[in-house]
């Protein structure tokens, strides 16, 4: 998990700037595919995604080392072909665990958030999820463990990969002529994103667009059809930790209500949207039923706020950051507890921007806790051995978390009032 940590030390900002690049080109061009509140929403996604990932919670099912000792059927040596074919062997694996995510409900709650923006641009390729707290991706590896494809080649493989399908989220790149047969392109992605009917479930290749080709799940992007994006059940929140359990939460509702126990049953494993009969006619849930014409998300906010919601989000950004440089002397227990202080500065703030009256109390609480801490230990997690006035620093930001919350908690909520 360190190793991990390193590496997003240093992929973070990368993202970053070129998030910021396409900001300052979409202002340039007066074509802008950003709004403040939705791409705080998505850039706080995946500060939640990372955190999660590099702490390690969850439940390993099953790992590709034991697929690899007992299914490999020869004794790869690492070559420029092997990471060749182990490229392509991840490929193919995300391929069918994205397909698997689009198909049945259980899965579907585990990449919704990635659909969840209602615009396209690269904030959304940083909206990924904390609820797949079950691992079972390496069974999609199946096929690398039978050519004996060594496990660190994997390892180091694998964030490539991923980071590799960022680029392909924006509005600004159009058709690529004839790398629209061989990669994944940003038109092509605009149609998985999508959620116009003849769209729906297409162009799920990660990297190499072959695989949906193959399988009959491409889809050009049409001009008589321009891309609308979002989900059909619209998430109707900016705060990422609610967007993330959303789907399961409703899963587990009607599994409840239902009076059928076979649907109790059966509701987990059917098609997405898949909902008992009974349930359906007595509680019923917002569908989008026209894609051009239906009300985005939003909420009333000043600019000031806006600005507020940003350093915020920041703020958890720096504190990742020296968590991340301060991995191995923070402590697996530190680790935790430093984790659990970033999860709830975005659950307060994107509360905050939901004009959501617990928000206030969320920040309050954790202002005071961080102040506390502070207090008690005389730093925070080592930052003093590296800036002499560091703990300082956290100490103001905390009071100015406690401070902000009550304002602005108070200011927008008779903005929304007067509306």
């Amino acid at each position: 998990m360190e190793a991990y940590a390193n590496a997003l030390l240093y992929a973070i900002p990368f993202f970053l700037v070129l998030l910021g690049a396409e900001i300052l080109y979409g202002s340039l061009v007066k074509k802008q595919t950003h709004n403040v509140m939705d791409s705080v929403s998505g850039i706080s996604s995946g500060l939640s995604n990372i955190i999660k990932d590099s702490l390690g919670l969850g439940i390993v099912l099953v790992t590709y080392p034991f697929f690899l000792k007992y299914l490999a059927l020869v004794d790869m040596k690492i070559t420029w072909v092997v990471w060749i074919v182990a490229f392509v062997a991840l490929d193919f694996a995300s391929y069918w665990n994205h397909r698997l995510s689009h198909h049945i409900n259980y899965f579907w709650n585990t990449h919704m958030i990635h659909h969840s923006s209602e615009e396209f641009n690269l904030a959304c390729a940083l909206r990924q999820p904390i609820s797949n707290l079950l691992g079972f991706y390496a069974i999609f590896l199946i096929p690398a463990a039978l050519l004996g494809i060594p496990n660190n080649v994997i390892a180091i493989l694998a964030p490539v990969h991923l980071f590799a399908q960022f680029w392909y989220h924006t509005k600004h790149i159009g058709k690529l002529g004839w790398l629209e047969y061989v990669i994944v392109t940003p038109s092509q992605h605009r149609v998985h994103h999508a959620i116009n009917p003849e769209y729906i479930d297409k162009n799920l290749s990660a990297i190499f667009c072959v695989w949906d080709r193959m399988f009959g799940t491409f889809q050009e992007e049409l001009e008589d059809a321009p891309p609308q994006f979002g989900v059909l059940k619209p998430v109707n929140t900016w705060n990422p930790i609610i967007i993330n359990f959303q789907h399961l939460w409703r899963l587990i509702k009607d599994a409840w209500r239902t009076k059928n126990y076979y649907d109790k049953l059966r509701i987990w494993f059917m098609p997405t949207g898949w909902r008992p009969a009974d349930v359906k006619i007595k509680y019923p849930v917002e569908i989008i039923t026209d894609v051009y014409n239906f009300n985005k998300y939003k909420t009333p906010t000043s600019i000031s706020f806006q600005w507020y919601v940003i350093s915020q989000m920041l703020a958890c950004l720096g504190l990742i950051l020296f968590m991340f440089f301060n991995y191995g002397q923070i402590g697996a227990d530190g680790l935790l507890l430093y984790g659990a202080f970033v999860f709830f500065g975005i659950y307060g703030y994107t509360t905050l921007m939901d004009g959501h009256p617990s928000g206030i109390w969320i920040e309050v609480f954790r202002g005071l806790a961080g102040i506390a801490l502070i207090l008690y230990t005389g730093d925070w997690f080592g930052v003093d051995s590296y800036i002499s006035w560091g703990s300082l620093l956290v100490g103001t930001y905390f009071l100015s978390t406690i401070l902000g919350g009550i304002y602005f908690g108070l200011k927008e909520k008779k903005l929304i009032e007067a509306i």
